[in-house]
Formats: C-alpha cells, structure tokens, sequence
C-alpha cells in the first residue's frame, strides 16, 4: 500500500536579495491571479517587516509571480465561503490590509506591474511609491460592479493622481486601463517591455539605494506627510524638517557628497 502524496506548501510571498541593497518581494499564487487570500495578506506584512527591518535592504521592488496578474485583489472564493471574510475591505491592522502592510515599510517600494492589477490589486499598487509597468500591464477598479465600497484608499488616492474625471471615469464605469493610457495619465513612470520589467525596477532600486538610507527614508516620509496637506501646509512642513536636519550637516561632508554627485552626474 502506497501512502497518499502529501499536499506541497508553496509560500504566498518569496523574498529575493539580488543584491546592492535591493529586495524584491514576490506575490505568489499565480494559478489564481495572486489573489489576496487571508495568508498572503499575513505573508506580505512579515515580508514588508523583515525588508524594514533588514540594514542590508534599501528599496524594494514589490510584484507579482507569473505573466497574468500583479495582483486581482481580494480572493473572492475565499470571501465568499467565510462569514465575516468581507470585513477584510475595511481591515486596518498591517497583516490583513495589504495597503498598510506595503506603508509600514519605511523604505521606498517600486512596484513592478507585470500584469492586471483589478480593485483590491489597483488599491496595492497605488500603495507603492512608484510604479514601472509592463506594457501588458491593465488596471481596474470594479468595486462598482461588485457593489463593495473601497476601503484600502483608492477613492481618494486615485483622483489625486489622475484627477477627479478621469478617476470617476474609471471608478465607475469599471473598465479597464491599459499601461500606456496609464503612463499617460501619470499613473505610472514608465511602461517597459516584459521582459525588461523586473531589470527596470531593479535598476531603478540600485539608483535609489546607493543614496544615504536613513536620508531616503526621512525624505519619502516628507513627501508622504505633506502630500496629505494643504499645500501652505506642506511647505511649512518642509521648512521645519529642513531647517532641523540641514542644521546638522557640516561644510565638510557636503563638499564631500557633492563631488559625489558630480562624479555620477559624469559617469550618467
């Protein structure tokens, strides 16, 4: 009698380490789209954390396994055979809401979209701080068509990219957005080749990561907090911030990072 074959366990999220400081977290269930499930939205927050919490980790690039989705959002078979599974829309701890799970981290994240990217999905690539697209790369939000109201930030997060018509555009009607539309609209940074996607972002990461990382990090949290603020607000936010951290800076490591800076302005 031969024993039944035991299930193999595949992680929802893979962590690589190319190196130069860069990470790349992979969500992973391509056979369904790499679909939110409870698990991948625990895995991605203990992956998010150990990226934080890694020195050797400067940027990260965030995407999704296989050729057909970033990500297609919430796993609604699972939503729809769990009671309660719905409140995950509205969650706010980081290990279920995958959008607070992408902004704890402290370091920038680029997301590399190499597929669709559909309501839940679009609600996490909005999270990253950029993003670099596949040119088969699409967007939807179908919260309108499945009659759930967005919970992750999209209803405002996405006018303020885009601007308001064209988010109610999208918001409403429930089509898709196609990666140059998209890199036109100002969505996106850049729409590159398949195969190109993942040296892109990597390339980008490396850029990013040969910068000062605790600069970085204070520098992203600036943007972050004045772009929530009325724009007097914002700068005198900026002032503030500057104003402490420039005063520690001495005439000697300026002189020294701006040979630097000229030194990869040439090699550019």
């Amino acid at each position: 009698m031969t024993s039944a074959a035991q299930p193999v366990l595949i992680d929802p999220v893979l962590i690589d380490r190319p190196g130069d400081g860069v990470a790349i977290v992979t969500l992973n269930r391509p056979e369904a789209m790499n679909a939110l499930s409870v698990a991948m939205r625990a895995a991605l927050y203990d992956a998010m954390r150990q990226v934080d919490a890694d020195p050797a980790v400067r940027c990260v690039v965030l995407t999704g396994a296989g050729t057909r989705a970033f990500t297609a959002g919430l796993d609604l078979k699972e939503l729809g055979s769990v009671d309660g599974a719905l409140g995950a829309a509205n969650a706010s701890g980081p290990a279920d809401n995958p959008v607070r799970a992408i902004e704890s981290c402290r370091k920038p994240v680029i997301g590399a979209i190499n597929g669709v990217a559909i309501t839940g999905g679009f609600e996490v690539a909005l999270a990253c701080d950029m993003l670099i697209a596949s040119d088969t790369a699409r967007f939807a939000d179908t919260h309108a068509r499945v009659g759930v109201m967005p919970g992750w930030g999209l209803s405002q997060k996405l006018s303020r990219l885009v601007g308001i018509a064209r988010a109610k555009e999208l918001s409403l009607s429930g089509n898709f957005l196609d990666a140059a539309t998209a890199e036109r609209w100002g969505l996106v940074n850049r729409v590159v080749a398949p195969g190109d996607l993942l040296p892109a972002a990597i390339a980008l990461a490396r850029d990013i990561a040969s910068a000062d990382a605790a600069f970085v990090a204070d520098y992203k949290r600036l943007i972050d907090d004045g772009f929530g603020l009325p724009f007097a607000a914002a700068l005198a936010l900026e002032t503030e911030r500057s104003s402490a951290a420039n005063a520690q800076v001495t005439p000697a490591a300026l002189e020294a990072r701006r040979a630097g800076v000229q030194a990869r302005g040439r090699a550019q």
